[in-house]
């Protein structure tokens, strides 16, 4: 059985390593287990709403864009033109401008909605991670945040002309990366680019050699044992035994300090490790791709205009900051700031009055930083606290959030969409939608990678799969180690 683990662990680790190679390989989520089907709109399904006209909404998310009506009655796709793939249509945010353009920021990159061919037409922006995590529109511009950099562009289609921002740096900025965020690129390959990532495949590879020859080694004598000494072939049985434990020594012994390297890393990326970690700094390892002169470089989550204090609002992975238009002065961080995962910020709306929605994986609350209140919105009497880091996860994950003017819906992750009106309720998720949102191979590598695949044979206390898998893997690999020095001295 740890064997199994392993394998699964190389391979799924190999495929997240390169995810736009796999974009297009999906999975029908009737062949997954029943947390994965789409129950009310859960999983992350709808992130938000884009109004067209009175009775014509784009909802959006990890299903792609469908078109509905003011009462949600129908839906009809409205994907043509992304390439193939539920990964392809992961859309983070939708935005009709007031000349009637339509964008729409993805995982892959920014797209326009040509209205006469009816198809979403892709746009090459002018930065390496072509992810686009915030869409805005300013006067007559449109503004494209990426996960390191805010794009400007005039509200043309056909001619689209970008300047790229690198933001101030916060106040009192120290120069440091949070210490999940450095161990994250180790573990993946990514701290040396391209080549690391080939790297740490390559260790993928030798684990599952390791594992292989490992099993040969400990099956084969036993099947010798139980045969004759002339039977046929039991000589090639004897060579294959010979060759797997020669090469599993050798191999083992040059890349064991990387396979013990990767193997700790792996425990602190998941709770409840990754508590002790979550908010920690450290310098930044030159030379790498973490040493950059860029200070929010894969940092930038989300971004609101706020128009009454002629202000951006930047929401990051270590919390929100006031900016000026001009972006020439340090951004300012806000106080109290509202609770955020780590796992970033889902959920960004400008209420108005400086009253602001914030919400995550560790909730929804209502802000006001001004007044410097914090409402939590899924537990009125309840006495939040700034954020301080802890759990990247609370009881409400937030997922998502739609307001049609007169109703508000939050979508949580794992029990799907709710009025916060109480009625009318959201239609359930039709079989059309439900029937062409696979889930994609590498978020399904992601589900086995992380363990929580695992919760129908552990249950709650699959969350601690990893790091005790990871320590049994110390083990495995230091006490084989030994064994062979051992043998080696002698």
């Amino acid at each position: 059985m740890l064997s199994l683990f392993i394998l699964v662990f190389a391979v799924s680790g190999i495929v997240m390593n390169h995810r736009s190679l796999f974009s297009g390989v999906d999975i029908p989520r009737k062949y997954l287990l029943s947390e994965y089907q789409y129950k009310n709109w859960n999983n992350a399904a709808v992130k938000s709403a884009c109004r067209l006209s009175p009775d014509s909404i784009l909802i959006y998310g990890n299903i792609g864009v469908w078109l509905t009506d003011s009462s949600f009655s129908a839906f009809t796709g409205f994907n043509h033109g992304f390439p193939k793939g539920i990964d392809n249509r992961k859309i983070f945010k939708l935005n009709f401008t007031k000349k009637g353009n339509l964008y729409a920021g993805t995982l892959f990159g920014l797209f326009y909605f040509d209205f006469n061919s009816g198809e979403w037409q892709p746009v090459e922006i002018p930065v390496h991670d072509q992810r686009v995590v915030d869409l805005m529109e300013k006067n007559d511009s449109l503004f494209i945040l990426t996960r390191s950099f805010l794009l400007a562009t005039p509200d043309q289609p056909k001619n689209l002309s970008f300047k790229k921002f690198i933001l101030p740096p916060p106040e009192n900025y120290k120069n440091k990366e949070g210490l999940f965020k450095t161990l994250w690129v180790i573990h993946s390959g990514e701290i040396a680019g391209f080549a690391g990532k080939l790297f740490v495949d390559f260790i993928g590879i030798v684990f599952t050699f390791l594992t292989l020859t490992g099993m040969i080694y400990w099956l084969f004598p036993k099947w010798i044992r139980r045969r004759k000494r002339n039977e046929r072939g039991i000589q090639s049985i004897k060579k294959i035994n010979r060759f797997s434990l020669k090469w599993h020594n050798k191999i083992g012994v040059w890349v064991v300090i990387f396979l013990v390297f990767t193997s700790l890393t792996g425990m602190f990326l998941r709770p409840p490790l990754l508590i002790a970690i979550a908010n920690a700094r450290v310098d930044k390892i030159p030379l790498t791709i973490l040493d950059s002169s860029n200070p929010w470089y894969d940092k930038l989550r989300r971004i609101i205009f706020d128009e009454e204090k002629d202000k951006l609002l930047i929401g990051t992975n270590q919390g929100i900051y006031l900016a000026d238009v001009e972006l020439k002065n340090p951004l300012k961080p806000l106080y109290p700031q509202p609770p955020i995962s780590v796992m970033g910020i889902n959920v960004f709306e400008n209420l108005g009055n400086s009253n602001y929605l914030v919400g995550s994986f560790n909730g929804l609350f209502l802000w006001n930083p001004d007044n410097r209140m914090l409402f939590d919105v899924n537990n009125p009497k309840a006495n939040v606290q700034m954020n301080q880091g802890g759990s990247p996860l609370s009881n409400n994950m937030t997922a998502g959030f739609i307001d049609t003017g007169n109703q508000q819906f939050v979508f949580d992750f794992n029990w799907g969409v709710e009025s916060l009106q109480g009625s009318p309720k959201f239609p359930e998720m039709p079989d059309n939608i439900r029937n062409q949102s696979p889930m994609s191979l590498w978020n399904l590598a992601l589900e086995f990678h992380t363990g929580r695949y695992y919760s129908f044979l552990f249950g709650k206390l699959y969350i601690l799969f990893i790091p005790l898998f990871g320590l049994t893997m110390l083990v495995i690999l230091i006490t084989g180690f030994w064994l062979w020095w051992k043998i080696y001295r002698k």
